[in-house]
């Protein structure tokens, strides 16, 4: 219970503080006002948000101490886990380590962040002993909502996989399709916004029907969807239709009401209708939140993360920057190209109070692409700045329908470039 007290306080504080500071970007003392000082740095997850924050504060501010805690030796992006599925690119393909940061003086530790103290600016470790920090950055990705699915856990998720994060789960579902006899259904339940990657269920389902069209033909797969409007739907409808048309029905949320219960020793759900459906593989994408420790540092108003749009302080907690998939960024859409362009900002924002340099004002962007099959590949994407209390939009693209061939095949190929050079960024390749 007084642990719980601390974290209340801590929140009233963290409002108080930031609202007397502009976006939370001030100097912690005045010999950090004139740059005589570095200062310690904490990142907690190294994702394409934490790894990046991680990279560019060493890179351009050397004498921060930057260390940046996360569980796996190796990452494995979820962008682009869907070409996997889909058997466009392999497993490996998708794994990289952190070496990179390291040679460059980040210090990485393998653990899992398991508590916060704001109070005395610490970071608890589950191996054991504290970590002190001047500035915080969490960057921890998501957490599934298992309690938002009637009958989903974490053991159902090993029957009937989620895959919304990367490595066992995503082989979980590729090994599934490959296992599931021809003539078989594959049913995915997407759900209600807002989640990470607003379009990669869809794309999923494209790709998972590209794979059933060439090798299991006699199959199909249906989406019970939560939504009766989702990103890029002319374009993901346009390839269904013609390419995918006996493979793909999408029926919208207007139609159920969303799965609400699962019945794994059946595998069947049952919608909020009452409607009850089978399947051979069965892909449950539930509902997402911040993950706990954004919680636990008492960053978290409901299940996301509430931030100061010109540099993604925390609203709550001093000291504290809050970035990707938990964060609350208006329409900004949950991905890691979004992650990446916001790591950019908050490294600059650091680097500012900590050494004095100087503050650039925040520009943010954001592209999706998603493949359809082969060689094609289709793209959104928008430029964002900071109004007094959002991020805001201000432009927008979209592929267009009936495209060229070789248009789709460019994105196809910019994607790739990509996937390398955000990769490249993340890790310090290079």
């Amino acid at each position: 219970m007084v642990d719980l007290d601390r974290r209340s306080f801590n929140r009233l504080l963290g409002t108080v503080v930031a609202a007397g500071l502009t976006s939370g970007v001030g100097m912690t003392s005045s010999a950090m006002a004139k740059g005589k000082a570095s200062g310690r740095v904490v990142i907690v997850g190294g994702g394409a948000g934490g790894a990046s924050v991680a990279h560019h504060i060493k890179k351009n501010a050397k004498k921060i101490d930057v260390t940046l805690i996360e569980p796996n030796s190796t990452y494995t992006s979820c962008f682009f886990s869907n070409h996997f599925i889909g058997g466009f690119r392999s497993l490996n393909s998708l794994q990289h380590n952190y070496d990179g940061l390291k040679k460059i003086g980040v210090k990485v530790i393998h653990d899992t962040a398991n508590d916060i103290d704001s109070d005395k600016k610490t970071v608890s470790l589950k191996a054991g002993g504290d970590i002190s920090y001047d500035k915080l950055v969490l960057s921890p990705g998501i957490d599934i909502n298992y309690k938002a699915v009637e009958g989903y856990s974490e053991d159902v998720a090993k029957i009937m996989p989620h895959a919304w994060s990367a490595g066992a789960q995503t082989q979980n579902l590729r090994r599934q399709l490959l296992d599931m006899k021809d003539g078989g259904v594959v049913l995915i339940s997407a759900p209600g916004n807002p989640y990470r990657c607003p379009s990669a269920p869809y794309e999923r389902a494209t790709l998972i029907a590209h794979y059933l069209k060439h090798y299991k033909p006699a199959s199909k797969l249906i989406i019970l969807d939560s939504k009766s409007l989702f990103p890029k739907m002319e374009l993901f409808e346009e390839v269904w239709s013609v390419e995918y048309k006996d493979y793909v029905e999408w029926i919208p949320g207007d139609k159920h009401g969303g799965v609400v219960k699962v019945i794994a020793n059946e595998m069947s759900v049952v919608t909020r209708n009452g409607d009850k459906m089978k399947a051979d593989v069965v892909n449950i994408i539930p509902p997402q939140r911040a993950s706990v420790i954004a919680a636990r540092a008492g960053c978290a108003d409901g299940d996301w993360c509430p931030i100061m749009p010109d540099s993604f302080a925390s609203k709550l907690v001093q000291d504290i920057f809050v970035l990707g998939d938990a964060a609350t960024a208006n329409n900004m859409p949950k991905s890691a190209s979004s992650a990446h362009s916001q790591a950019q900002i908050v490294a600059n924002a650091i680097a500012a109070q900590l050494t004095g340099r100087k503050l650039f004002p925040p520009r943010f962007r954001n592209t999706c692409w998603s493949l359809l099959s082969t060689n094609n590949a289709v793209k959104s994407g928008a430029s964002y700045t900071a109004g007094k209390e959002l991020v805001e939009q201000r432009t927008s693209f979209i592929s267009d329908v009936k495209e060229d061939k070789r248009v789709r095949a460019s994105n196809f190929k910019e994607s790739l470039k990509w996937y390398d050079e955000i990769t490249g960024d993340m890790f310090a390749k290079g």
